[in-house]
């Protein structure tokens, strides 16, 4: 990463601010330099962290250049606040999307603490990716000024003081003595409606704070872990679409995996296993009113012939996510080529059908009943397994290069039919429970001949290579395989060996130097298989060695709790798209995982869990998740 291309705010200096139908970024630096307005999935609103200050931002922090600042959420909620300490005087700024504003908002109030303090404002407004420069015009009066900006089918205002416009952008210059509150809020609104009424800033941040806290009020965790774990299930929370259910993977698109390369990826959709995964962690953790939310985007975004089924979705279901570049956007820190859209929506990925069907049993086993239609969904999609199953896919990792049968994505069809089985056996379901155990038999067994490396002593990633995946550590989370099985442990010692790296041992999701993958470059270790190597040494016995990775792993976390993608385990720095689904609901399975060895989970669940050659239970230390006290 060089210093000419590096950006003001990095990956990890980001704080995020939503309302549950889209979100921002807010840097260190008092910038908001990513916002999509009025959907997740939205064109940019706000876009510098994808390029320069002429792509879109809004700043708001003290004009001394050498002002400090502090900043946390307010307990249990998204509403973020930034204390910054200047030589003349102290200012707090609250920052939020209000929830229930039935529109995309963000409210930026600041309020004198000690002394005087001036404010600068910078606004750019740039709709479309930064390819659309908006008109903009003074509609208020001097009472209540108005700033006004229109491009095409949107419209910004921005209340509450004075901009003055300069060179393409608005600056507003205000001094805020002790005791004052000066309050700036930015509402889009489709353009051809007139502008919404004006925001009542106080009722909005009552309001928003004690839907939050309303939200986390249930929530019971224990442990070493509890600060994370909440603030990751908050994130999860916060990326979930109020109205569809839809669970995003990431706000942000195109932050690179390889800093000057071309690993960069819309992550704003669903993923069906980011978001089944991240439904069992909820799950785990008492939402039912969640589960039962994201069954219902499930049932619609997937009805019709199981033949149709995508690996991804837009956050309503849409089925067509095109890939395109954007070459106006430089990409951050010089990271070319800028992508919105994902073609990934075309791969098939056989494993997403044994996620699906696993959070569907946890919901079921959460008391979330099933209707005609859920059932009826999932015996279908079992009916494709059931024609399909041996089909060689593009795996987890959505490998670009040709399709292979991996080991992964064989052991999720396991678990596929192993929940059939279980729905007929366990909740007296209507299904042909025989013919499942028989195909889960065989899919073991296939497994066992192909995916598994005598020679090693361990899983391998696919049936064509000795090379050893990541993802091999979710077979006991799912239950084929305990985690102390001699075969397992084989295998945790292989990945030790090939893919920690640093001097810290983080988890690479497999070596990009095997070619497998399909793409040039190379990338970081991924937050989400570190943490699913603690689970696994917390649920094997080896729970000092868990303690020990879980400490790094939460020491990356910034100073709000965000965690990204990746991590440069040279630097610190976070890469990747943030914040990731994936790596939050990972930390919170880990979490769980080291309470319940500690024996600090009073609630520890027993699931019966069924194998091929019959049904007995077990304490499951691999499950996903136990359901806390």
């Amino acid at each position: 990463m060089t210093t000419a291309n590096a950006p003001t705010n990095r990956i990890e200096d980001h704080a995020l601010i939503g309302d549950t139908y889209t979100a921002a970024l807010v840097g260190r630096d008092g910038t908001i330099d990513w916002a999509c307005l009025p959907r997740f999935d939205s064109p940019s609103t706000f876009a510098s962290i994808l390029g320069t200050q002429d792509h879109g931002e809004w700043t708001l922090r003290p004009t001394d250049p050498d002002a400090t600042a502090t900043r946390r959420y307010d307990h249990d909620t998204l509403v973020l606040s930034t204390v910054w300490t200047t030589s003349t005087g102290v200012v707090e700024v609250t920052e939020c999307m209000p929830i229930g504003a039935h529109r995309a908002t963000i409210i930026r109030r600041a309020r004198g603490l000690r002394g005087s303090v001036e404010l600068r404002q910078t606004l750019r407004i740039r709709f479309d990716y930064a390819l659309a420069l908006p008109w903009v015009r003074q509609i208020g009066g001097d009472e209540e000024p108005a700033l006004l900006a229109t491009a095409g089918p949107g419209s910004i205002i921005v209340r509450g003081v004075r901009f003055h416009a300069d060179d393409h952008r608005h600056t507003a210059t205000s001094t805020v003595h002790d005791g004052d509150v000066l309050d700036t809020v930015l509402t889009w609104y489709p353009s051809h409606r007139e502008p919404p009424e004006p925001v009542d800033v106080d009722a909005a941040l009552e309001r928003t704070r004690s839907w939050w806290r309303a939200w986390m009020a249930p929530l019971r965790t224990q442990g070493r872990y509890v600060e994370a774990t909440r603030q990751s299930l908050m994130f999860l929370r916060a990326m979930t679409h109020a109205e569809t259910g839809g669970v995003v993977a990431a706000a942000t698109t195109s932050l690179p995996e390889d800093p000057g390369g071309v690993r960069n990826w819309d992550y704003r959709y669903v993923w069906l296993r980011d978001a089944s995964l991240a439904l069992a962690s909820l799950i785990a953790h008492g939402y039912r009113d969640e589960a039962a939310h994201w069954r219902g985007w499930l049932l619609r975004a997937i009805a019709g012939d199981p033949a149709d089924v995508q690996i991804m979705y837009g956050i309503a279901g849409e089925r067509e996510l095109p890939e395109r570049e954007l070459p106006n956007l430089p990409g951050y820190a010089g990271s070319a080529p800028v992508r919105i859209g994902n073609g990934a929506y075309t791969q098939y990925q056989g494993d997403v059908f044994g996620e699906v069907l696993a959070a569907l049993h946890d919901a079921r086993e959460l008391g979330v009943e099933e209707n005609a239609d859920s059932w009826a969904l999932q015996r279908a999609l079992l009916g494709y397994v059931e024609e399909h199953w041996q089909q060689p896919d593009n795996g987890i990792w959505e490998m670009r290069g040709p399709r292979r049968h991996f080991t992964h994505s064989r052991a999720m069809i396991w678990a596929a039919f192993d929940r059939g089985v279980a729905a007929v056996e366990e909740f007296g379901l209507e299904g042909p429970v025989d013919r499942w155990r028989t195909l889960r038999a065989e899919v073991r067994a296939e497994i066992e001949q192909h995916g598994w490396n005598a020679e090693r002593g361990s899983y391998r990633q696919h049936y064509d290579t000795d090379e050893v995946d990541a993802s091999l550590l979710v077979l006991p989370q799912i239950g084929y395989v305990k985690p102390g099985d001699p075969r397992m442990t084989g295998t945790v010692a292989a990945i030790e060996q090939d893919l920690r790296t640093g001097s810290e041992g983080l988890v690479l999701r497999y070596r990009t130097s095997a070619g497998f993958d399909g793409l040039s470059g190379s990338e970081h270790p991924f937050l989400a298989c570190s943490f699913w190597l603690v689970e696994q040494y917390a649920a094997s016995g080896r729970v000092e060695d868990a303690e020990r990775l879980m400490d790094v792993l939460v020491g990356y976390t910034n100073d709000v709790g965000m965690l990204s993608e990746e991590i440069d385990v040279a630097t610190g720095h976070h890469i990747g798209n943030t914040p990731q689904v994936l790596s939050h609901l990972t930390l919170v399975s880990a979490a769980d995982a080291i309470a319940r060895a500690r024996g600090s989970a009073a609630g520890h669940r027993t699931r019966l869990a069924v194998h091929d050659g019959g049904t007995r239970s077990w304490t499951g230390e691999g499950e996903r998740a136990g359901t806390p006290a």
